[in-house]
């Protein structure tokens, strides 16, 4: 007999019907060219930081930034029904490339007065972007790693294992404005969250 997957509890292995497919590979396509556009923007200076905020180029560059991170998150949460990654994604990536664009970058180190709030908003920032970009591939992975099957489909645990990768790379970004970002650092901070996410996981039941 055919084994049939339901989609209600998020599991994997479904054949998309056509229809499903092509609009997949519609969006798939959009999100693509709205990430061209944008990173072209900001790598070969479409946007320059001089410009007035509501000059032409800035504005077809925030169309750019939201769209792609809709057309990206969106339907990744909609699969996956992770709840609020579409807005967490939208608004970590908006910030991100603003931030990169049009925010000038920092000279001195973290407790600068001048350039203590660009460390916060780019540590914010990457936080957001890099556990966004994390939640769907440990939710999946951890649909594979987990035997029990109220660990496998536990987004809570996704959520905060993405979260954990966003204050790691928040981290690297905290250490490198102290001047103290060195492999040792690193090392230390991912020891710290690793033994924290193996308490989660021995004393936190997952969700009903």
């Amino acid at each position: 007999m055919r084994r049939s997957v339901s989609f209600e509890k998020g599991e994997i292995g479904s054949t998309p019907s056509p229809l499903s497919r092509r609009i997949v590979l519609l969006l798939a396509t959009l999100a693509g060219i709205c990430w061209a556009g944008a990173l072209t923007m900001l790598i070969w200076g479409g946007v320059d930081r001089q410009q007035p905020y509501d000059a032409p180029e800035r504005m077809v560059y925030y169309i750019l930034i939201i769209a792609a991170a809709a057309l990206t998150f969106t339907p990744v949460e909609r699969q996956f029904r992770l709840t609020g990654l579409a807005v967490e994604g939208v608004f970590g990536t908006a910030l991100l490339l603003y931030t990169l664009a049009f925010v000038p970058p920092p000279t001195a180190w973290l407790l600068s007065p001048p350039d203590a709030p660009v460390y916060a908003v780019m540590a914010l920032a990457v936080f957001w972007f890099c556990s966004s970009l994390a939640m769907p591939p440990l939710y999946a992975v951890g649909q594979r790693l987990f035997r029990q099957r109220a660990r496998r489909y536990d987004r809570r645990r996704a959520r905060r294992q993405a979260y954990e990768i966003g204050l790691l790379a928040a981290f690297v970004i905290i250490l490198a404005g102290l001047r103290t970002l060195t492999p040792v650092a690193v090392a230390l901070v991912v020891l710290i969250i690793g033994v924290a996410e193996v308490l989660f996981l021995s004393f936190i039941e997952p969700e009903p």
